[in-house]
């Protein structure tokens, strides 16, 4: 257990947190909370990398706290109403093929190296601001008109990241096999 990863479980700690005060209609602290993790996001990396700590449990956790945050955001969100849950769903969907297939990939004994791609960092990039302008839209009104872009925006690119990672676990599973 190095810094990094203590970094990575603080971010997973703050999740409760997080979706504790989107529920309770708090979003200064909500949007706070979501800073802070992902500073946290931030910096473990960059320790890591710069430390030379990186590790093999590291590469698993923090991914899976990204997701576990993001996910929550979206479920949260739609539940108090201000994220339409069709939305939620694709976000949701998404990250379930994803993880469906590298489990596949698991079950199959193959552990190919994945990288995310331009197209999935723009996804979560949108995926991010979505909720930090759904979250800011109470202090500063002005962002309203971001909201249509966001949600839209998020649900494209997030179907065209989706479709795209199965495009390359399949490519790779018939590589793979033939």
């Amino acid at each position: 257990m190095n810094l990094p990863n203590i970094l990575t479980l603080i971010r997973i700690l703050l999740i409760p947190v997080f979706i504790i005060f989107v529920i309770n209609k708090s979003p200064g602290w909500a949007i706070i909370t979501f800073a802070v993790a992902g500073v946290t996001d931030l910096m473990d990396g960059l320790i890591a990398r710069l430390t030379h700590q990186r590790t093999e449990l590291g590469a698993y956790l923090d991914p899976i706290a990204d997701k576990l945050l993001l996910s929550s955001a979206y479920i949260a969100l739609a539940i108090v109403g201000v994220l339409p849950g069709w939305l939620t769903i694709v976000v949701i969907t998404r990250d379930v093929v994803i993880f469906l297939g590298f489990f596949l990939f698991f079950l199959t004994n193959f552990h190919p190296k994945v990288r995310p791609s331009l197209l999935s960092k723009v996804t979560t990039n949108f995926q991010i601001v979505t909720i930090l302008v759904i979250l800011l839209v109470e202090h500063w009104p002005f962002l309203t008109p971001l909201i249509p872009i966001g949600i839209y925006g998020t649900a494209l690119f997030t179907i065209l990241s989706g479709a795209h990672y199965i495009f390359i676990g399949t490519k790779i599973l018939n590589g793979k096999q033939g």
